[in-house]
């Protein structure tokens, strides 16, 4: 059965290749294996993709149709939106059609003024946020290059010293990032500032301040430092008005000769006077003091200690008892002329013409001879004195001869006051600057920072005294409030522009001055507390209350913004509002009467930052109204539909709300009739959405109805469109 079943078939699969084989019109193809199974795989291909269109179809026609979704208009609606982005001229009509002609005329006029005004509106605010993020860029460009310290020559080092410290490093635990030392700086400078503040309002003199500046320099580095006559001279700045001139530039002091050197000031050479008194007193059995009260007795007890057996090498014999030579320089160390003249009086065939010499010099008001006696004396030193064993006469005639500039002098200079002493004599400061070249190499400065500061200081190097004290992390401190000191007596040199190093050279100043950038001095010195102690950080801006930064923007205003932003002390600093609308003070109220500008600088700050609801409550702590409902619009309007739960963020705000509301009105504040009409409709709707999230509809309706803010009827629609127009957008985009 199933050999005739093949058999059958295989005669009519031979009957079919006959009959194919007998049609011409039809080519024959032989394909193999691999070209049948790469047609297969075609018309495999062409079915899936076909059915999987159709299959996303469907699942697309049963999303959208689930949605309620028209699905057969959804492609007409896509065909009717426009891509063009631009208005597009119309189409020319014929010059014989009037009518078109008008109209399309108006219509290329209506459409030209609204892409012009879109062009000039996107313009403007390209502009104005161009303007904006050049003005915050310089902020922070300002804020990274006070944070940052000084690159180049005045990089700061802070690799760590072997210098043992002066100060103790203990800290007393607690919030504060201050320690013993800045805490107690901070208590001065806080004295320092009431004077101020009440010498500006007449209720101190000047000469209580200068007592409080005394005060501040004598702790800046401790009373043993001081007593080495080092800020000493900051107190002796006091003896010369010039100084204190507020007229007086600090430049001036190098050009006007009649301004005291640093052996003219009476101060350091009256605190060398007092060095000899307290050695003298304290050894009075070996000092054996005695005779008529004065210098000559004070030296002869004092060498009694100094010199108490002869010294070989000295020279041109004794005045009772004591080298002659010796005598002459200890009188002019103390600075009494007439002292020393009665030595060379007692002594004076001994000496040939050095009498006369000293006579010119004594009454010469420049401490200085005369071209052609300056020239005997130092040919007189050349010949005879070069190489002379006898140190004190040696250095008595290069004080009057100023001879042998090389020569140290380290027999008898033994300190670093004696040596500038004797090194720069009644130079005036220009002088002083050119030709004091020994560096911080020179003085071995990284091992000796007090002693090199000294050199720089007692050289009337100011600014660069500051700033090498300052790159010390642990004597920081005391730069600043040196700086603070010389800043309050006007003799600080400062830089010109915030963006400077920290010290700097300016062009037009003379070729040894440097400026000290003082404003970053302050900067960096306060980042270190500023958000842990406002307080302390807000008594250090004051110093800057008459400065300005590169906007023309004062920095202490600048500092106090900033300050209250970033540490959020509102209450604190600027004061808090009470229920009753009165003000209760802030630490501001301590350096100014007026607070308004500075509390409306800082809600101005906080405005522009977004921080509008701590910008609403520093506008109304300063009595502004106005800004204070403008504000409190912006936020309220995003909340009314909201349901109210305690604590969250439209419970707070309404809660302030009310509370303004009910203040402004017991007290008959008046505001703008736009922002104030805003104001109490937002209210009003924040009231209609409780009532109706409570389910509280009918009084809900009776708000709505009494608000006349939506058409009930037909006939209001027009009256409801027409008012419509006036309302704010805060009120607007929930209608």
């Amino acid at each position: 059965m199933d050999v005739e079943g093949f058999g059958e078939l295989l005669q009519q699969a031979e009957q079919l290749a006959a009959e194919t084989e007998g049609i011409a019109e039809l080519p024959h193809v032989e394909r193999n294996l691999q070209e049948i199974q790469q047609a297969g795989e075609r018309l495999r291909s062409r079915t899936l993709t076909r059915t999987s269109q159709e299959t996303a179809d469907v699942k697309a026609s049963v999303l959208l149709g689930s949605r309620g979704l028209d699905i057969s208009h959804i492609s007409q609606r896509l065909e009717s939106l426009s891509a063009v982005t631009t208005f597009e001229p119309l189409e020319p009509v014929k010059d014989t059609d009037i009518q078109g002609f008008l109209k399309n005329e108006k219509d290329n006029a209506l459409l030209s003024a609204i892409e012009e005004s879109r062009k000039r509106t996107f313009a403007m605010a390209e502009e104005y946020h161009r303007e904006s993020m050049l003005v915050e860029w310089e902020q922070v460009k300002q804020r990274i290059l006070h944070t940052l310290l000084a690159s180049g020559e005045d990089a700061l080092d802070f690799t760590q010293e072997s210098e043992p410290s002066y100060v103790s490093e203990l800290s007393q635990p607690g919030r504060s990032s201050l320690d013993n030392i800045e805490m107690a700086y901070a208590r001065q400078n806080s004295y320092l500032l009431e004077a101020s503040v009440n010498v500006a309002i007449g209720h101190l003199d000047y000469h209580s301040k200068a007592l409080l500046l005394q005060s501040l320099a004598a702790s800046c580095l401790g009373e043993s430092f001081v007593g080495r006559c080092s800020l000493v001279l900051i107190i002796s700045c006091l003896e010369f008005p010039c100084f204190l001139s507020p007229t007086l530039d600090i430049l001036q002091m190098y050009d006007k000769p009649h301004l005291p050197s640093f052996q003219q000031m009476s101060q350091p050479l009256r605190i060398y006077k007092n060095y000899t008194l307290v050695m003298v007193f304290g050894n009075l059995q070996q000092a054996q003091l005695g005779g008529v009260p004065g210098t000559y007795q004070l030296v002869r007890s004092f060498l009694n200690i100094k010199l108490p057996v002869s010294v070989p090498g000295l020279q041109d014999g004794e005045v009772e008892g004591h080298p002659v030579w010796a005598l002459i320089y200890y009188c002019m160390r103390c600075g009494d002329l007439m002292a020393a003249l009665q030595v060379v009086n007692r002594a004076q065939h001994q000496l040939g013409e050095f009498k006369s010499w000293f006579q010119e010099y004594l009454h010469n008001k420049d401490r200085r001879l005369s071209p052609a006696t300056e020239n005997k004396v130092r040919l007189h030193y050349r010949r005879a004195l070069r190489n002379n064993t006898d140190p004190y006469k040696r250095a008595v005639y290069c004080i009057l001869g100023r001879c042998d500039v090389a020569d140290s002098h380290s027999e008898v200079a033994d300190k670093i006051e004696d040596y500038l002493w004797l090194k720069h004599p009644p130079f005036m400061l220009p002088t002083v600057l050119l030709c004091f070249p020994p560096g911080e190499s020179h003085f071995l400065a990284n091992q000796q920072s007090f002693l090199y500061f000294q050199v720089l200081f007692l050289t009337a190097q100011f600014e660069a005294a500051i700033a090498f004290l300052f790159r010390t992390e642990r004597l920081r401190c005391h730069a600043v409030h040196v700086a603070l000191v010389l800043f309050e007596l006007k003799m600080l040199l400062k830089s010109s522009g915030q963006s400077a190093q920290l010290l700097s050279h300016e062009a037009g100043d003379p070729p040894a001055v440097r400026r000290l950038n003082f404003v970053r001095l302050v900067m960096l010195y306060t980042r270190k507390f500023e958000s842990t102690d406002p307080r302390e950080a807000l008594q250090y801006f004051y110093f800057l209350r008459n400065e300005k930064d590169s906007q023309g923007e004062n920095m202490f205003l600048r500092c106090v913004s900033e300050l209250v932003i970033e540490s959020r002390e509102f209450d604190m600093i600027l004061g808090k509002l009470e229920n009753d609308g009165s003000r209760k003070p802030g630490v501001i109220d301590k350096f100014t009467k007026d607070t308004k500008p500075i509390i409306n600088k800082v809600a101005s700050v906080a405005e522009s930052k977004g921080l509008f609801e701590e910008a609403a409550k520093l506008y109304d702590l300063a009595k502004n109204p106005d800004k204070v409902l403008e504000l409190m619009n912006k936020l309220l309007s995003p909340v009314i539909s909201q349901v109210s739960i305690p604590q969250s963020n439209k419970d707070r705000l309404k809660n302030m709300a009310h509370s303004i509301a009910e203040r402004y009105k017991a007290h008959g504040i008046s505001t703008t009739k736009p922002v104030n009409s805003t104001f109490f409709l937002l209210l009003d709707l924040i009231t209609f959405f409780d009532e109706y999230h409570a389910g509280h509809i009918d009084k809900a309706f009776d708000i709505i109805e009494r608000l006349k803010l939506v058409p009930l009827s037909q006939e209001y629609v027009e009256e409801r469109v027409a008012a419509f127009r006036n309302f704010s957008d805060e009120v607007s985009q929930w209608l």
